[in-house]
């Protein structure tokens, strides 16, 4: 039957943009490359009924095969503006709760390379990212929180629109999925850039000390992005280091001998490195340090360590999740502050900075990707999602000295589906990048109060969410289950805590007082820090944070487990609880 009017009645509008995926295969090193940024003034209009992708606005048909003009329902130069990166919803208030589309627009000049590829990157956009160029469909993107990439040599012209068409919906098949406790933040939250590479240029660029206990071994390796056969150079100045390596079908790996200054929370010490193949040249300033498990030790640089944590999610009033360099150092430096030497990135890739800066600062950080809760667990398409943007995740951040811990997920019920899942998730994690430990956060067994999840074997350090004294108002039930379980290998009480409105005081024996909180953090403290194969807590959170699902007087659309305010000028009293314990305790155990 002949269609009429197939943007309005045609059901499966978005199939044809399933084709083409961005992937952590696309993806480039970034380091010593000069960006040129798209930031700045894009036009924007609220597309709640994806009218963009149905009538295929990126075309802009404006007269018909006759000649005459058409009606149009955009006029993109005319729309209201935004400056990007941004969330939408901190923009403007009228879009506070918005979820859905958006599309964002507009025209640029570059000159066009004479050889060599251009390549596009955005660095984050939620949840949903599909993007036009010139009148041509180049790709789409899922996942909010890591990178993407596009080779758009072909469709680039000196005068150019682009249009992003973002969609923040929350879907069940998503990672996330639907339902989570956490703000739903829309928008393009990372930097727009165009790239300018060689034709044949770097793809990888990996640095790491080998985690044998020598110190004495530096791994490298590099992937082309195609399979030729080259020369590479790496120069490490400051070690003296100056070598050539083969590339063998457009990848080489290589163990460099040198007796490197070893970093740590004590002694950030960082390294100018440099590495060159053809026409193409890289560098990054990266840190030497090993990380690894010893029985139910965590060892750094071949030394007992307990991980002195705080939790925090990427969050600011003003901003949302769009924070600014500043407030990322303003978060680091509120966890020194505490007296921490670890903080847990949860529960998404936060933005690339605030590994670098914790590489500056000398904070450990744990990262995790969105398996949060009840993923679709079953659905291969849910797999690939998640698998995409764990891979994402460690390439873009594998030479962070700070990074020491990959966490495959947080929250979730121990069943048959979950395990084959997470299991496949953390293989993945030990092929990618065999020198970081892999955890997860995952649940107690309440039946039996004991750590008992199934997914452990397949873990190098336990990460266990407990709420005893808040959702578990039981505290002998604390200590039971320290003493009923038995594991072989470190654990890192992952989340603890109680919510505690600002300025809501008095009863400590009533929950939402701040006295009530400082009374958990005391009663926890005392009881955790007895259990010997305890290495590390990250108790949640470092700042209250936006949370639908949290209505009650005190909450007021906030999770107020923060030890500040969302503000973050406020310290509640558990905040000094903590940081005089951290005093106490010293960085080995």
């Amino acid at each position: 039957m002949k269609k009429y009017l197939s943007d309005i009645h045609l059901e499966d509008y978005a199939g044809e943009y399933e084709k083409k995926k961005a992937t952590f295969r696309d993806m480039i090193f970034e380091g010593g490359r000069e960006a040129v940024f798209l930031n700045g003034t894009w036009n924007y209009a609220v597309d709640q009924y994806d009218t963009c992708l149905r009538q295929k606005w990126f075309l802009e048909r404006y007269t018909d095969a006759n000649g005459f003009s058409l009606p149009v329902d955009y006029s993109f130069d005319e729309w209201e503006k935004m400056e990007l990166p941004a969330c939408w919803n901190t923009f403007a208030k009228e879009y506070l709760l918005y979820e859905g589309p958006m599309v964002f627009t507009r025209t640029f000049r570059t000159e066009l390379p004479a050889k060599g590829r251009v390549i596009l990157r955005i660095g984050a956009a939620s949840m949903l990212c599909r993007v036009f160029l010139n009148g041509k469909y180049v790709g789409m993107h899922r996942g909010a929180s890591t990178p993407f990439y596009f080779d758009i040599t072909e469709d680039l012209k000196e005068e150019n629109r682009i249009l992003l068409s973002v969609d923040s919906t929350r879907r069940p098949e998503q990672v996330p999925t639907e339902n989570t406790d956490w703000f739903n933040y829309g928008g393009i939250f990372r930097d727009i850039a165009l790239f300018y590479v060689p034709d044949i240029f770097i793809r990888e660029f990996r640095v790491h000390l080998v985690p044998d206990g020598s110190f004495q071994k530096i791994a490298v390796s590099i992937l082309l992005s195609e399979s030729a056969d080259r020369t590479a150079v790496i120069r490490i100045p400051a070690l003296r280091i100056d070598e050539e390596i083969p590339v063998i079908k457009g990848s080489a790996e290589a163990v460099l001998w040198a007796k490197p200054r070893l970093w740590s929370p004590e002694d950030p010490y960082l390294y100018e490195i440099f590495a060159e193949c053809g026409e193409d040249s890289v560098c990054d300033r990266a840190g030497f340090r090993e990380i690894r498990t010893e029985g139910q030790n965590i060892l750094l640089n071949g030394k007992s360590i307990f991980l002195k944590g705080i939790s925090a999610h990427e969050e600011s009033v003003e901003n949302g999740r769009a924070l600014t360099d500043e407030e990322r150092r303003e978060n680091l430096l509120l966890a020194k502050e505490l007296g921490c030497n670890f903080l847990r990135a949860a529960h998404y890739p936060h933005h690339e900075n605030l590994a670098k800066l914790a590489d500056e600062i000398g904070i450990m950080l744990w990262e995790e990707i969105p398996v949060y809760w009840a993923i679709r667990f079953e659905r291969d398409e849910t797999f690939e999602d998640a698998d995409n943007q764990l891979c994402e995740l460690i390439i873009r951040d594998h030479n962070r000295a700070s990074v020491i811990i990959w966490s495959v997920g947080n929250e979730n019920a121990d069943t048959d589906s979950r395990l084959s899942f997470m299991k496949r998730l953390a293989d993945r994690a030990h092929e990618l990048d065999p020198s970081r430990p892999v955890s997860a956060a995952c649940l107690v067994d309440e039946a039996e109060n004991r750590i008992a999840d199934r997914l452990a074997e397949h873990l190098d350090i336990i990460g266990v969410n407990e709420y005893y004294g808040w959702y578990n108002p039981d505290f002998k039930r604390l200590p039971a289950l320290m003493s009923n379980s038995d594991p072989e290998k470190p654990v890192i009480i992952t989340e603890f805590g109680a919510d505690a409105m600002r300025g809501f005081t008095g009863d400590p024996e009533k929950k939402g007082t701040e006295e009530y909180q400082a009374g958990v953090y005391e009663t926890q403290l005392s009881i955790l820090m007895k259990i010997d194969y305890i290495k590390g807590i990250s108790p949640w959170i470092l700042y209250d944070f936006r949370c639908p699902r949290r209505t009650s007087s005190i909450q007021k659309y906030y999770n107020r487990k923060g030890l500040l305010d969302e503000t973050k000028t406020y310290r509640k009293p558990a905040f000094y609880v903590l940081q005089r314990f951290y005093g106490e305790k010293g960085s080995a155990s």
